[in-house]
């Protein structure tokens, strides 16, 4: 290689593995760096970009969405191409990536869920949050799926975004969720919906819980269901008063909690009930199906780090449920070819440089943001500082990398390769045809779009209005 590596006759390549929040705040942070002229191809699995924005932000919170403008100024910045529906491991193995590019870039989240490790979680009934909010939100991956919403009991077991997003999501009225962008089959699942109790659980006590002040203060606004809340469940220990004092968004929540609690029921058909200080000990079937929850009260105790940890009580109580979700947190999936972390559900990294857990050392040239990198922790934003320290690493390592060769640096030396494999890669423009169809879709009925919910959908759509090549 004649060039200097990150000129601008030779400039730094790099692949990103995966089109979600995380994968973009690298990208933007490779592009407004000045010491190197980049090279950017983003890749996802999926033909549309844009990941936890698209398949986990609930229907109902389209201002959050907006978000996607920021991605789309990245994406559409000369030195950035997006190929969709690449899926590592089946498309382009991590051998083709380390060829092709200088730097590899892990931003593909976390896809799986934490489970509970109690017995009947495998009766039929019980879900992971992580599957329902895929599947109403349209994820080609979880469409299929069948959730039984002809049943009156449901339960929803953790005390994140998530948990109060499931909750709200079922207690909502179709002419509500009528004006989203959730999926069309799971809006008419919702119209025919039976479900009347919706009981929350958390392990521990209300100033523990980590839902934000938006998202519990929403769930008393729903025009079909009552909160209610157990005014003992808000009486706090004082560990938990300790900590009250230092927390002003748990303060908040708690005030929010109280009025709920003073309110009580006013007539409404559903109820949202929330449970704390409780612990999943066992689900009951009957028939193959989940039928009951066996609860243990729990009493926190400070660990030595001060952390407050619930510890059971021996005092049980059954809860009805013909239907669970658990949203106790998710986990990230390993790569083909890439290290991982098994108990952490994470690629192993140091600041977000890959590491080899056998000596310990950085994997020149590979790094990892988002989800995959730190688990699942914190809110779309906090992908940006993530980011950030990780760009900060791969430019701090450029003087030491071994470049990919020239005949597979080339930019078309890739795409070249996708073809010759037969892959049908989406690339941003066909991806602005796709979102103008959705969105078009979508006016027809007074809503933000019509989601294309299968890949073959998405593709069939892009090859029926691509122009035909003319005929020489």
């Amino acid at each position: 290689m004649s060039a200097k590596l990150g000129s601008a006759e030779r400039p730094l390549r790099v692949a990103i593995i995966g089109a979600g929040p995380s994968g973009f705040y690298a990208a933007g942070a490779l592009l407004q760096q000045k010491d190197y002229h980049v090279s950017i191809d983003i890749f996802d699995r999926l033909p549309a970009p844009f990941g936890l924005v698209r398949y986990g932000v609930a229907p109902d919170h389209q201002k959050i969405k907006s978000v996607t403008r920021l991605y789309e100024r990245t994406v559409q910045d000369p030195r950035v191409r997006y190929f969709g529906n690449v899926e590592i491991g089946r498309d382009l193995t991590h051998e083709d990536l380390r060829r092709h590019y200088d730097q590899v870039v892990y931003a593909v989240g976390a896809l799986s869920d934490r489970k509970l490790g109690v017995p009947g979680e495998d009766l039929d009934g019980v879900f992971s949050a992580t599957e329902f909010v895929a599947w109403y939100n349209g994820h080609p991956d979880f469409a299929g799926r069948d959730f039984d919403l002809s049943r009156e009991n449901v339960a929803v077991i953790g005390v994140g975004n998530v948990a109060m997003d499931v909750a709200r999501i079922l207690a909502k009225s179709p002419e509500e969720l009528a004006q989203t962008d959730i999926a069309d089959y799971a809006l008419e699942k919702l119209r025919q919906s039976k479900i009347k109790n919706i009981h929350i659980i958390a392990r521990r006590g209300p100033v523990q819980a980590k839902f934000t002040n938006p998202e519990i203060k929403e769930l008393g606004e729903l025009a079909l269901a009552d909160v209610i809340v157990d005014p003992k469940d808000l009486e706090l220990d004082p560990y938990s008063e300790q900590e009250l004092a230092q927390n002003r968004a748990a303060a908040k929540n708690l005030e929010i909690l109280r009025r709920y609690a003073e309110r009580g029921p006013t007539g409404k058909p559903r109820r949202i009930y929330f449970h704390f200080l409780r612990s999943p000990r066992e689900f009951i079937g009957k028939d193959g199906r989940v039928v009951a929850i066996k609860l243990e009260k729990n009493e926190l105790r400070p660990t030595e780090s001060g952390y407050l940890q619930a510890h059971g009580t021996g005092e049980f109580e059954t809860l009805p449920a013909e239907l669970v979700f658990r949203s106790i947190g998710y986990r990230g999936l390993p790569l083909p070819g890439v290290p991982f972390d098994e108990r952490r559900g994470v690629i192993p990294n140091k600041q977000g440089r890959v590491i080899d857990p056998e000596t310990g050392e950085p994997i020149l040239g590979e790094y990892v943001v988002g989800w995959i990198k730190r688990g699942p922790t914190g809110i779309i934003g906090t992908n940006k500082p993530d980011a950030v320290e990780t760009v900060k690493a791969m430019l701090e390592d450029v003087p030491k990398l071994r470049p990919a060769p020239d005949v597979y640096a080339e930019p078309e030396a890739i795409v070249k390769l996708l073809k010759e494999r037969g892959v049908q890669f989406v690339t941003f423009e066909d991806w602005k045809l796709l979102d103008q169809l959705e969105q078009e879709r979508g006016k027809a009925q007074g809503r933000p779009r019509v989601k294309f919910t299968s890949v073959e959908e998405m593709l069939e759509a892009i090859r029926a209005h691509q122009e035909p090549t003319p005929v020489s």
